[in-house]
Formats: C-alpha cells, sequence, structure tokens
C-alpha cells in the first residue's frame, strides 16, 4: 500500500509575516494562535507576523514560532490522511502532536523550554556550526575525527546526499571546515546559529529537558513517526521521551529516515509548515516520490 508521510520543518525555516494570513483568513487558525499566546503568557503570534527578524532569530522564539505554523496547518488540514510521520530536528515535536503523543499546549511548551535551554547551552558553551556540500557521509565522519585535535566536532545532520552538517567548538568546526575544502568539498559555510546544535556542546540542556519531558503527559502515537536518531518508527511514549532528549547532542539522520520511510511504503511527503526545505531534501534522496508542501491559507484549497 502506498502510503503519505507527514513531515514537519525545523529551525532556519522561520521568516517573519509566518502565518498572518492563516490567522486573518481562518478562525480556527485565528483560535489556536490565541491559545498559543495565552499557554506562553507573551505574544509569540506578533513575533511570527511582525518579528523584528533578530527576535524572531532568537532559538526561545524560532522554536515555539515554527511549532505553532506546524500544528495550525496541521489542524486545517487533519482530515487528509497520513500513515507515518517525521521532523527535522525540532519538527520532531510537530510530529507528535500530529501522531496524537502530545497535545498542542505540551508540544508548545516543551520547544518553548528547549529553545531557551538551547539558547542558554550556546551562551554557556559557545559553538557554531557549518554546512558541507559535496562529500560523502563517511569522509566528513573522518574529517571531523581529525579536526576534534582542535576542539569537539561532529556531523550534527545529515541532510541529503552530499549536504551534511558539522556542530561543536569554533575551533573543532573551522578546522572541520578547512580539512573539507582540502577534500573538495563544493561549499563550506559557517551557518548563522546561536549554538553547536546537534553536539556535546548541548549537554547542558539535557538536564533541564528531562525533568520536563518526565512531568509532560506523553502517550504512545497512533501513527509511527520516524525518529533522528535511530531512523527508525518510535511509538512507545518512553521510547519517545529517551529519543527526544538523546537528539539534542546527536545527529539528525534525514537521509536515512526518508529512505526507510520510502523502504516502508511512503511514495507522497507532504510538508507541514513553514519554508520549502524539507521538499528540496526529499526530492535530492529520491526523485522518484511525490512532494508537496502546505504552507499558506492558499495551499489548503478552501477557507472556514
Amino acid at each position: 500500500m502506498e502510503k503519505t508521510a507527514f513531515i514537519f520543518p525545523g529551525q532556519g525555516s522561520q521568516y517573519v509575516g509566518m502565518g498572518k494570513d492563516l490567522y486573518e483568513g481562518n478562525a480556527a487558525a485565528k483560535v489556536l494562535f490565541d491559545k498559543a499566546d495565552e499557554t506562553l503568557g507573551f505574544s509569540i503570534s506578533r513575533i511570527c507576523f511582525e518579528g523584528p527578524e533578530e527576535e524572531l532569530k532568537q532559538t526561545k522564539n524560532t522554536q515555539p514560532a515554527i511549532f505553532l505554523h506546524s500544528i495550525v496547518l496541521y489542524h486545517l488540514i487533519k482530515k487528509k490522511q497520513f500513515e507515518i510521520t517525521a521532523g527535522h530536528s525540532l519538527g520532531e515535536y510537530s510530529a507528535l502532536v500530529a501522531a496524537g503523543a502530545l497535545t498542542f499546549e505540551d508540544g508548545l511548551k516543551l520547544v518553548r523550554l528547549r529553545g531557551e535551554l538551547m539558547q542558554q547551552a550556546g551562551v554557556e558553551h559557545p559553538g557554531t556550526m557549518a554546512a558541507i556540500v559535496g562529500l560523502d557521509s563517511n569522509l566528513v565522519n573522518e574529517l571531523c575525527i581529525e579536526a576534534s585535535a582542535e576542539g569537539i566536532v561532529q556531523a550534527a545532520n545529515f541532510n541529503s546526499p552530499g549536504q551534511i552538517v558539522v556542530s561543536g567548538s569554533i575551533s573543532g568546526v573551522r578546522k572541520a571546515m578547512e580539512l573539507a575544502k582540502t577534500r573538495g568539498a563544493k561549499i563550506v559555510k559557517e551557518l548563522p546559529v546561536s549554538g553547536a546544535f546537534h553536539s556535546p556542546l548541548m549537554e547542558s540542556a539535557q538536564a533541564g529537558l528531562k525533568a520536563e519531558l518526565e512531568s509532560t503527559e506523553i502517550r504512545d502515537a497512533a501513527v509511527p513517526m520516524y525518529a533522528n536518531v535511530t531512523t527508525r518508527p518510535m511509538q512507545h511514549a518512553d521510547e519517545i521521551r529517551t529519543l527526544l532528549l538523546q537528539q539534542l547532542i546527536r545527529p539528525v539522520r534525514w537521509e536515512e529516515s526518508v529512505v526507510r520511510m520510502i523502504a516502508d511504503g511512503a511514495a507522497a511527503f507532504v510538508e507541514v509548515g513553514p519554508g520549502k526545505v524539507l521538499q528540496g531534501l526529499v526530492k535530492r534522496i529520491d526523485g522518484t516520490v511525490k512532494t508537496l508542501g502546505l504552507e499558506k491559507l492558499n495551499d489548503l484549497g478552501e477557507r472556514n
């Protein structure tokens, strides 16, 4: 049976004005944006709609903003059927709401806290990230090991064939960048981030998130969600807690996850949320599957 996968974007897909058309054109969307403001105790909707960009780019705001936009869209299309789901880093929380494992309010509180903790970890343990295009994963892992003599560095995102992000200390990442250039990488670019996400420099964020995950009600997922850490479907609540925690310091294995979803029957991928990043990655991973994005009110084909 051909399956549809709902996939949810992560940090980097945000932009000022995101979700404004949904809020203004759909009564159900307005209710959810207002509920998010009430739940968080400040106007995350204003930051989404008006910025300024510097405020939206702060990790503590970016994460709830993207989650909120994704879940509002999901609520407006949830009568559309999907059999499997996944999210890129932060997007895992959106996917878990879609899979029935988390409530909207609990997911929103978790991603706000996650963003705050990751932003704080970036202040306490300064680091950076860099995109490397044109080298295979084995070679990138090897050059990270070599660069580790200069400081912490590891692969953080295996996004698509030949598109990998490394993360770690500033000295470690810059050494890895230097090595990648000598090994023939097509593009080597440092990213404008506030910390070394998906690296051991995020360990200080784990304790606070662990306590919150343990006190949050998480149910078994109603549909399989393919985890970033293992690339395999996770459904049990205890496993979800464990993998969400590990995800902070472990790589996002997106390419492998997509390959596995396709092997398990996914023939169409619907990106639910801001931007088109995941659609582009899926196309590079396997050009034979269908990709679709739901981002604007016009994409839904209806008004309520």
